[in-house]
C-alpha cells in the first residue's frame, strides 16, 4: 500500500511539476524541447520587443532570455530583456503566437515572425506569405475574428481543433 502511495504522489508532484510548460504548448505557439530556461521557446527566437518598438526582425539569443507564461523569449539586449520584464503583455504576440488569420477560422495554426505585423502596438504573426496577404486584405475584420475565437480556443490543443 506504502508503495502505491508513494508512486501515486510522485505521479501527481511530476505532473504538477510540468503543467505549466504543457498548458503554455496548448495557449502559446512554441518550438519542441525546451530552453535553457526549462521553457519552450516562443515567437521562433525573434526578440519581440525590437520587432514591436524598432520594427526589425532580430533573433535574439539565450543570453537574454526571460519566461512569461510557462514561455521563453529571447531578446538582442539586456535592455529588450529589461523591457519585456517590466511590462510583457505589451510584447507577446496576439493569440498566442498563432497564426492570426488562422484563430480567426477557429485553427491554431504556426505564427512564422516573417510573415507579420504590428497593429496599434500589437504583434501579430502568419502561417506564410499567402495567407499574410489574405490578412492584407481584412485587417480589422480579421483580427476582430481572431479576438472573439481566440476566446473560445485558447485553452484548447492545436491537434483538437
Amino acid at each position: 500500500m506504502t508503495h502505491k502511495i508513494t508512486f501515486a504522489a510522485i505521479a501527481l508532484a511530476s505532473f504538477v511539476a510540468t503543467a505549466p510548460g504543457a498548458f503554455a504548448a496548448e495557449e502559446n505557439n512554441v518550438s519542441a524541447g525546451l530552453t535553457a530556461a526549462g521553457a519552450a521557446l516562443g515567437l521562433h527566437g525573434v526578440d519581440p520587443v525590437a520587432f514591436i518598438e524598432l520594427g526589425n526582425r532580430i533573433e535574439g539569443t539565450a543570453r537574454y532570455t526571460a519566461v512569461h507564461d510557462g514561455v521563453a523569449y529571447y531578446f538582442d539586449t539586456q535592455a529588450n530583456m529589461d523591457a519585456f520584464a517590466a511590462k510583457p503583455a505589451a510584447y507577446v504576440p496576439e493569440n498566442g503566437g498563432f497564426c492570426t488569420f488562422g484563430v480567426s477560422v477557429g485553427k491554431k495554426f504556426d505564427g512564422d515572425p516573417q510573415y507579420a505585423e504590428v497593429m496599434d502596438g500589437k504583434l501579430y504573426v502568419f502561417l506564410n506569405e499567402d495567407i499574410f496577404r489574405m490578412f492584407q486584405k481584412d485587417r480589422a475584420g480579421t483580427i476582430a475574428k481572431a479576438a472573439e475565437n481566440w476566446k473560445r480556443i485558447e485553452h484548447t490543443a492545436a491537434a483538437e481543433l
